[in-house]
């Protein structure tokens, strides 16, 4: 399951909680995650109504990404990209075999050795 939450909704940090300032995490990805006010999360739900995995944006950049498994990383990215148009967003390169799986465009960055910009998407035309 996917919910789409913001760090108002009352139950956004019993779900992303352990993530802010997580070392593991940050190791992992070269990126530190923050609550800014203005992200809104796409977060994958296991069965176990656990999280594991995650994506935020806002004003359709990706601000962060991770997931503990690469399946679960994949659904989030093709729902996110069957409704928003990705602006050129710094992400972490440790997904970029997934990022071209999913239909992004990969743009490599000089001074950014843990990072590539992505861009992309499928807006769906509205009616």
């Amino acid at each position: 399951m996917i919910l789409k939450l913001t760090n108002k909704d009352d139950n956004f940090y019993s779900y992303m909680g352990k993530f802010f300032g997580s070392r593991i995490i940050q190791t992992e990805t070269k990126d530190r995650i923050y609550d800014d006010n203005n992200k809104i999360w796409y977060i994958y739900i296991g069965a176990d109504n656990k999280p594991y995995g995650f994506v935020s944006i806002s004003n359709n950049v990706i601000k962060n990404i991770y997931s503990s498994n690469e399946n679960y990383l994949k659904e989030l990215l093709e729902h996110i990209c069957q409704s928003i148009d990705i602006s050129p967003s710094i992400v972490t390169n440790l997904y970029e075999n997934l990022y071209l799986e999913c239909g992004l465009k990969i743009n490599y960055l000089d001074n950014y050795k843990h990072f590539v910009m992505i861009r992309g998407g499928k807006k769906v035309e509205k009616y």
